[in-house]
């Protein structure tokens, strides 16, 4: 069952895949910018959503931590493309070595018997799964009727590495300023696991209102379960069949919480780790943040007096956000910064772009937004430093790049934003 995402994944290692991007890259700024933007908390809330429409999606090959290098003629919109990949996938290669010796496999259909016999009294169909020794992961899928409309129903298992910055994020509730939601709440189970629980929407824009609601379970020993549940008979393309999807809240936390899926997790195989280095000799991923700069607390710390910030990405190095107000409405204010970017310096930056006496780089934009929100508009100041260091900062007119204006004009004039992306503080 394929899932058509809305907004940007991501893959961990990427740097091969940069640099051909490289070589074919033309200048689309204001795209870059957007394209990298949603980092963190959404990456990992749309790989949730890949990861239990049935396995089939897949990761696209668009880089980490930022405005990214992409061949302009790519195809498509950055917000959406194929290629996609399911998150057991991704958080089972990621996390091989804390894996247990293997045992028997559980099979796709054991699995689909799990997910019926863990759910209420009512009537099956369109059963699909993927055992544990399956690629890319398990996962199990049904359409369930409780006799009140049809609902899809599906979980995806996989590994974490325990005490890591991914186990943290996939049970964090991601920020409004870029994932649309009624409600979530994260908890801590008796047994250690912590339970991430989202009410949200298939589609952000609300174009539809299929409800899609998502519970992430992280346990002490790295076991990544999760289920989501949608008010109709598919995730897309189906009619709504009911106000709400069937299990409450507290009944997807759970049904994600049950054993059975932590035994199932355990006798996933486990694979080589990863490479932590281009076998070629290559130098590390362009994207990779320059260094652990808290990017949120930073750009507060340079926001000039009079505005109030009224929501910010938290403590994410590489990309971070704020949502500040001056009295005059939300405006979006997010940052990417990126090291080793001297070497596609001609590409990111034109003959029409400024150089100081230090030899950094600055070019400005100044266009629409390409969310969609109505009237939005988007101020970028971009900025390269001769020892790679790339600032990118960008602001809008709305609180989301995909609801309405709120003002007419960002909270933060060019000026501004000039002096917040050369500013030192994003250098240790």
């Amino acid at each position: 069952m394929p899932l058509e995402q809305h907004s940007d994944p991501f893959e961990e290692r990427l740097s091969a895949g940069l640099r051909d991007a490289a070589g074919c890259f033309e200048t689309d700024r204001a795209a870059l910018v957007t394209a990298g933007a949603v980092r963190g908390r959404r990456r990992l809330l749309l790989r949730r959503r890949a990861a239990v429409a049935g396995g089939a999606a897949g990761i696209a090959l668009v880089g980490v931590g930022g405005a990214l290098l992409l061949p302009a003629g790519d195809g498509g919109s950055r917000e959406g493309r194929g290629d996609r990949s399911s998150v057991a996938a991704a958080t089972h290669a990621s996390a091989s070595a804390s894996a247990p010796a293997s045992t028997t496999p559980v099979s796709g259909d054991a699995l689909i018997r799990t997910l019926e016999k863990l759910l209420p009294d009512g009537r099956f169909s369109g059963a699909e799964a993927r055992g544990t020794d399956e690629k890319p992961g398990p996962y199990a899928h049904v359409v369930f009727d409780d006799g009140k409309g049809a609902a899809a129903v599906g979980v995806s298992l996989g590994r974490v590495e325990p005490g890591s910055k991914e186990a943290k994020q996939v049970t964090e509730c991601p920020g409004k300023a870029y994932a649309h939601y009624d409600a979530c709440t994260t908890s801590r189970l008796a047994d250690g696991s912590v339970a991430m629980v989202l009410q949200g929407y298939e589609y952000p824009d609300r174009r539809v209102d299929t409800k899609w609601w998502n519970a992430e379970l992280v346990t002490p020993r790295g076991h990544h379960v999760s289920v989501s549940e949608w008010n109709a008979a598919a995730e897309k393309d189906a009619p709504v069949t009911r106000p709400q999807p069937p299990l409450s809240p507290a009944q997807l936390r759970k049904l994600a919480a049950a054993t059975a899926w932590r035994d199932a997790i355990d006798t996933i195989p486990a694979e080589p780790d990863r490479p932590t280095a281009d076998p070629t000799g290559a130098a590390p991923s362009v994207s990779e943040p320059v260094a652990a700069v808290p990017v949120a607390p930073t750009l507060k710390s340079l926001l000039p007096k009079g505005l109030t910030v009224l929501e910010d990405s938290g403590r994410d190095s590489g990309f971070g956000y704020v949502v500040a107000d001056d009295g005059k409405g939300r405006s979006l204010v997010q940052v990417n910064v990126q090291g080793g970017m001297q070497d596609v310096a001609g590409e990111l930056f034109g003959a029409d772009a400024e150089t100081l006496s230090d030899g950094t780089k600055v070019a400005v934009q100044q266009g629409p937004g390409e969310k969609g929100g109505a009237g939005v508009v988007m101020w970028t100041v971009d900025t390269l430093r001769t020892d790679g260091t790339r600032v990118v900062i960008s602001a809008f007119n709305s609180g989301a790049q995909d609801t309405a204006a709120t003002r007419k004009t960002p909270a933060l004039s060019v000026g501004q934003l000039r002096a917040i992306a050369l500013s030192p503080k994003w250098l240790l």
